[in-house]
């Protein structure tokens, strides 16, 4: 582990360590020996071993980091805390990982992050909605809203 601070390599201790996300990470306060500075780290299990297949049809390998950006663009200015996010990410993997897949179709995972994005904010799941169907007009627009706005 390396300081943020100093920069110094394998100098930190750990001061206090909590399990979060439903035992699926690890929060840990270190301590660095040289500059005394104190930093958290998050450990995390990589369980997600998945090939997304894409619209046109080729492979890559799931990437969290897509998932998470997609979701703070739909969330950019919104009533949703740091917490929040991380916990719906959490849930997000989750319920693809209970599918028990080896492969998934994006459209798939979108609809899982629609379904998840409804339920915490109805602004970001359009916004999100917008993306994930293609959104090109105001009439098609309009209908995404109009499924939000039937829905509650």
């Amino acid at each position: 582990m390396k300081c943020p601070f100093c920069k110094k390599p394998q100098q930190t201790r750990v001061v206090d360590s909590r399990t979060i996300k439903e035992g699926r990470s690890v929060r840990r306060r270190r301590e660095c020996l040289k500059c005394k500075e104190r930093f958290t780290t998050y450990e995390e299990l990589e369980l997600l071993r998945l090939t997304v297949i894409k619209r046109d049809g080729t492979r890559e390998e799931y990437n969290r980091e897509k998932v998470e950006s997609g979701l703070r663009r739909a969330l950019k200015k919104r009533p949703v805390s740091e917490e929040q996010i991380e916990q719906l990410i959490a849930q997000i993997e989750y319920d693809i990982q209970s599918k028990e897949k080896r492969e998934m179709k994006s459209r798939t995972i979108g609809k899982i992050i629609m379904n998840h994005l409804r339920d915490v904010d109805d602004v970001a799941f359009i916004r999100f909605a917008s993306v994930y169907k293609s959104v090109g007009s105001a009439d098609s627009f309009r209908k995404v809203i109009q499924d939000v706005m039937r829905d509650e």
